[in-house]
């Protein structure tokens, strides 16, 4: 008989729980197409979950949404199929390195330390990749160029410019050709974050836009194809294991199907700028959600001095509700800019109407 211990118990009050975060989820994911685990993940594992049953119930939910929003951006003209499926093929190898690399420390730590890992982790990448868009994107702000057309980073240039023969492969996105050498390790690089914390878009974005020079709207779309490719691959793997609470998958996915329709919708009306303002912003309340719990798990593992169950309560409690803040407050702000950015395009369509 299988073990279901890892499993955690649903209420009625859970399922309408997990039913919402997976709304405001796959409202994330259509907006920046990050695959929105970066929410989904730490809110599970703030429910209860361990973080490896997290990580794998993400795997297992992600790829029919990603495909379900990878079609819808499709008919915008944001996905480029060849670059999402070259980048895909890659990131599969990173996804069973990187299960393989968690299912070892869940056996050799137990719960405690699988939640530790999946925590520094996601205070490291959440660390460097939100303050960096956060930065850029106020950059872009203050120069003045929020309606500007996004130009390629210089790197960017530079990289276009490495022709190695028999490898090079042309891009739609880019409108140039690439050698499938540089996307190789940055499809490795995102597969391997996606199976170990169930976050791979926190290098496929920004890999594609500013190492590519792929524009963010197309960056955002065509890592939803990445992330079906992972997400399939990924499940598999972790279900031979018996890590995936198929309960957990299934409700999650069930919301973000209602919530990537509107995040989709939204990236038509707003401008690229604010995609790195809503990702950075989510990022950082994120990040400092789990970085409350981290001492509860190093305490648990004997690593600093013990903490009493008063002081872990109120640390579990606190990282909780600031799990809650960045959730209410994604959902606002995508819907925010969702309503502003549709009231200016009924201006326009107004202004243009009454124009002799």
């Amino acid at each position: 008989m299988e073990d279901l211990s890892h499993f955690i118990t649903l209420t009625p009050l859970g399922v309408i729980g997990l039913f919402l975060v997976g709304m405001v989820g796959g409202m994330v994911s259509g907006f920046i197409g990050s695959g929105g685990a970066f929410v989904l993940t730490p809110a599970m594992m703030t429910m209860g979950a361990s973080g490896i049953v997290a990580v794998a119930s993400n795997m297992c939910h992600k790829f029919p949404k990603a495909l379900v929003g990878s079609i819808k951006r499709a008919r915008y003209g944001q996905v480029d199929l060849k670059l999402g499926l070259v980048m895909g093929a890659s990131a599969e190898a990173g996804v069973l390195y990187g299960a393989h690399l968690q299912e070892g420390i869940k056996e050799a730590f137990g719960d405690a330390g699988s939640n530790l890992y999946v925590s520094v982790a996601f205070v490291v990448v959440l660390g460097i990749v939100g303050s960096y868009v956060l930065f850029d994107s106020w950059k872009i702000y203050k120069a003045g160029a929020a309606d500007a057309e996004e130009k390629p980073s210089s790197l960017a240039l530079a990289i276009r410019r490495i022709h190695i023969p028999y490898t090079m492969v042309y891009f739609k996105s880019i409108d140039a050709k690439v050698s499938f050498l540089v996307t190789l390790p940055l499809g490795f690089a995102t597969g391997m974050l996606a199976a170990t914390i169930a976050v791979g878009g926190f290098v496929g974005v920004p890999s594609m836009i500013y190492i590519l020079g792929v524009p963010s709207l197309m960056a955002s779309a065509t890592e939803l194809v990445i992330a079906f490719v992972m997400g399939l691959g990924g499940t598999i793997k972790f279900a031979m294991s018996n890590y995936v609470d198929i309960r957990l998958a299934m409700i999650i996915l069930a919301g973000s199907l209602f919530g990537i329709q509107i995040g989709a919708i939204g990236t038509t009306y707003v401008k690229p700028y604010i995609i790195k303002v809503v990702m950075g912003m989510i990022m950082i309340q994120v990040l400092v959600s789990r970085l409350f719990v981290i001492p509860v798990y190093l305490s648990m593992l004997d690593l600093i001095e013990p903490i009493g169950e008063v002081v872990m309560h109120s640390l579990r409690q606190i990282s909780f509700w600031l799990m809650v803040v960045a959730l209410v407050s994604g959902a606002v702000f995508i819907l925010g800019a969702l309503v502003k950015g549709m009231i200016a395009h009924q201006q326009e369509i107004s202004a243009l109407a009454g124009t002799p």
